[in-house]
């Protein structure tokens, strides 16, 4: 019976092994099958057509980025934000920003749990921020690049006459917490919407800013709408009107007593703070004045200054269009951010020829037209091939090839972010300037299997580099239909108007 009982058990045991083995298996060829399915997008086979695609994976919107959601909107202005693809072919996630907001409206002061860089597409602008515990205000105008770092207090005014101003800002999530695609902590706020001090008791902030009950409820129940607000005498609330009519650095003392109040509970300050919040009041409402500090040659704050993109001299221009990168070199604060910028003009019908990026990802909003936009996954099938138009926001993986074919209605204008700050080398694959024509003849003749001399009958025919002339593959001329892609911001040019907007 003993012996019966111990083969019995010997066997079962055998059997769980052999369960096991064969459940292990059939799993490791499920996840198999799944990745392979997943990176294989675009892989050739049955059906396949001219463009290399085709297939059960190919996705021709796959690297667009669709859908913006409004995260802020008042009767003053919004802000939409398109969010970045996740996956694993993505080396850093940037999120790119919309901001609209109607004349004499301000952007209450706030920080963010992400770096910004500012674009203004239209309109002026004035923006202030913290810097270094001083006030950097500047102007900004149509073209113009600034850099708002995560963490960094700053306020946005709109100050052109009778203007909507326009503005797009790359959004890095790379210092945030999580909190959606970036988290506003606002200094001011009001009863709609709350101040990050007003988590704290009355009594604790009255005490700490040494005033009565009364003032801070003053403060923290005006009627505030929103983050944008009018600053016109008849719509906005009187404090912000005030706030933007104080001098500069009457400003940045109020800035930095809500900010360092803050900072209070984590380090005793060693110096006393001069302003009290019932003179910050007074300030505000009109009866106070501020301590004046230096200020430069040219009347304002030392801080970081802005680059005009469009002041700048091509890196590259012929008869076809023109490009501009701007990196590290050009604009220093891109260095803190490990952004570049660039801004790419092509002429009806021309071609920005295929290349590499080999060290960015790049993200492109376009500005202006329409046209064509390929790209090709590292087995040399077609990731993508799809018209884009005003408003359309696309990205290209870091070391995959790609191209960008003008309309043959007009020209074709887009702007964009790179994950890199440093100085950008495309390499391009066709063209006067490609690594074709860099490689000896020979071993690249080999490894095509055709004799050197046809090798140099295809690469040397191209005499244009960079930009190339009219091209076969350019979009028919016919306008491209809105409808394509839906609830996304389109005619960003002129009016901004907003597709999908409830």
């Amino acid at each position: 019976m003993r012996s019966r009982s111990s083969n019995l058990l010997s066997f079962l045991l055998v059997v769980l092994v052999l369960c096991h083995g064969v459940a292990m298996a059939s799993q490791s060829m499920y996840k198999e099958e799944e990745e392979e399915e997943e990176w294989d997008r675009g892989k050739g086979g049955e059906g396949e057509d001219e463009r290399g695609g085709g297939g059960r994976g190919y996705d021709e919107r796959r690297f667009l980025l669709p859908r913006s959601e409004q995260v802020v909107r008042t009767d003053a202005g919004e802000m939409r934000v398109v969010r970045s693809s996740g996956g694993e072919i993505v080396n850093r996630p940037m999120h790119i920003g919309f901001i609209t907001m109607e004349p004499k409206t301000l952007f209450i002061p706030q920080y963010m749990d992400s770096g910004l860089i500012l674009f203004v597409r239209t309109g002026e602008a004035r923006v202030g921020s913290i810097y270094k515990d001083d006030l950097a205000e500047r102007r900004l105008k149509k073209g113009d690049i600034y850099r708002i770092a995560a963490g960094a207090t700053f306020y946005l005014e709109n100050i052109g006459e009778g203007q909507r101003l326009h503005i797009i800002c790359s959004i890095d999530p790379s210092e945030s917490l999580g909190f959606g695609p970036f988290q506003s902590y606002y200094i001011g706020g009001g009863a709609y919407i709350s101040s990050v001090l007003a988590g704290f008791h009355r009594e604790t902030l009255a005490n700490a800013f040494n005033v009565s009950r009364e003032d801070v409820e003053e403060i923290f129940n005006s009627k505030i709408e929103g983050p944008i607000v009018y600053v016109s005498d008849s719509h906005s609330p009187k404090l912000w009107t005030k706030f933007l009519q104080m001098k500069e650095q009457d400003r940045l003392q109020q800035l930095k007593k809500m900010v360092e109040f803050q900072e209070e509970g984590e380090e005793e300050k060693e110096r006393e703070i001069s302003w009290s919040w019932r003179k910050l009041i007074n300030s505000v409402l009109g009866t106070g004045t501020g301590n004046k500090k230096d200020k430069d040659d040219r009347g304002t704050s030392k801080g970081p200054d802005s680059y005009n993109i469009y002041n700048r001299k091509p890196d590259f221009k012929n008869n076809y269009g023109w490009s501009i990168a701007l990196d590290d070199s050009d604009y220093k604060p891109l260095k803190h951010s490990g952004i570049g910028v660039y801004l790419v003009n092509l002429t009806a019908g021309s071609m920005m020829a295929p290349h590499v990026n080999p060290t960015a990802t790049e993200y492109g909003i376009v500005l202006e037209g329409s046209g064509r936009i390929q790209i090709v996954y590292p087995n040399g099938s077609s990731a993508m091939d799809t018209i884009v138009k005003e408003g359309d926001v696309f990205w290209v993986p870091r070391y995959f090839a790609f191209c960008q074919i003008a309309s043959r209605i007009g020209p074709f204008e887009f702007f964009g972010f790179t994950t890199s700050a440093g100085k950008n080398r495309p390499q391009f694959l066709v063209g006067a300037s490609s690594i074709l024509r860099t490689l000896p003849s020979p071993e690249l003749a080999a490894s095509f299997g055709v004799s050197v001399d046809r090798l140099r009958n295809l690469t040397d025919a191209q005499r244009e580099a960079v930009i190339l002339p009219s091209a076969a593959a350019a979009p028919p001329d016919k306008p491209v239909k809105a409808e394509r892609v839906p609830n996304v911001i389109t005619s960003f040019g002129r009016d901004m108007m907003i597709m999908g907007l409830e």
